[in-house]
């Protein structure tokens, strides 16, 4: 009896090691199931919130992809990473599809997948303005974005929906460097920016500026920043563009059914300098706004919103078909299911 009894428990011995090594095994054959894609962020904004979540919450890894994020700081460079082969996905302005287009090229950019669709930048006076009209900014100093860029776009397009000319009715400033426009305004330049979050609120907060108005909701609906890769990439990797998609559509479900402090939480890693207090502002300005896609897809009318933006600006080299540079079959399947 003692020799079964012994033998008994060298068994369930045995059999325990076995199924730990096993376990062990089936851990590591998931882990290096994982695939790796590589994903390049034009700037570091609290207006891509989902994307965040879809990191954060495990959305990417449980669709079996291991993401890796850098910040590329400006849309140039992001478009240049990807055009290059330095990222295979990029997270940038549409309208950046549109200029490589025009100039001529095999392989273009696809749009897949849109994360925002407002502009993300407000108008923030120097001066305390309770009763705020448009026609306040004219013969006033303003200091707006980037020439050629989605902000500095949207920003002409709203002023002529006010009936403001830009370039003759105010003393329009272009020519300072994205990063420091900020600081040139808290320095004393201008009367009225337009600004990104949380810079708007912090100045806000801090009683540098006031936040007037919401180039976002002037402006309308527009693919302000979308997920796009080549179009090589896209054919070869099909079912990576596909599972990344269904991430993506997971984060933003989880962004429009979960409260403002639960989101502000979830992204709170990914700003650690930013008080708590601050981002919990920006994510209920920004889901109060609509500026958070709530599914993956870029319909025709916000292409033609966007080209029509462009064109204002003086800035569309040519106009280009919606099927042309948008492909939403990936999404359109993931939401159909």
């Amino acid at each position: 009896m003692k020799k079964w009894l012994k033998f008994s428990f060298s068994t369930l011995l045995i059999a325990i090691l076995m199924f730990s090594l096993a376990a062990c095994n089936n851990d590591t054959t998931k882990t290096k199931k994982l695939e790796k894609v590589r994903l390049a962020e034009v700037t570091r904004s609290i207006f891509y919130a989902p994307e965040y979540v879809a990191l954060e919450k495990g959305f990417f890894k449980a669709e079996g992809l291991d993401v890796k994020l850098t910040t590329t700081f400006g849309g140039d460079k992001t478009m240049t990473a990807l055009l290059s082969g330095g990222t295979d996905i990029a997270l940038v302005g549409s309208e950046t599809s549109i200029y490589v287009y025009t100039q001529g090229t095999d392989d273009p950019v696809i749009n897949f997948a849109q994360l925002t669709q407002t502009d993300g930048t407000f108008l923030v006076s120097r001066e305390k303005i309770d009763n705020f009209s448009w026609d306040m900014l004219k013969g006033k100093t303003f200091l707006g974005q980037r020439k050629g860029g989605m902000p500095q776009m949207v920003g002409e397009f709203v002023l002529k929906k006010h009936g403001i000319d830009p370039h003759k009715d105010l003393n329009l400033i272009q020519n300072i460097d994205f990063a420091n426009i900020s600081s040139a305004f808290a320095s004393g330049t201008g009367d009225f920016v337009q600004l990104f979050e949380p810079t708007a609120s912090i100045f806000e907060k801090e009683g540098k500026g006031h936040i007037i108005a919401s180039f976002g909701t002037e402006s309308g609906h527009v693919p302000y920043t979308t997920f796009m890769a080549k179009q090589s990439y896209m054919k070869e990797h099909n079912a990576t563009v596909e599972r990344f998609t269904r991430a993506i559509y997971k984060a933003q479900q989880w962004v429009k059914t979960h409260s403002t402090e639960e989101i502000a939480k979830a992204v709170q890693p990914y700003f650690q300098d930013t008080d708590f207090e601050i981002i919990k502002m920006v994510v209920d300005r920004y889901k109060n706004q609509g500026s958070f896609a709530t599914d993956p897809i870029l319909d025709e009318e916000e292409w033609n919103n966007l080209q029509n933006i462009m064109k204002e600006a003086g800035e569309l080299p040519k106009q280009v078909d919606y099927k042309t540079l948008v492909n939403t079959s990936v999404a359109e399947k993931i939401i159909q299911k």
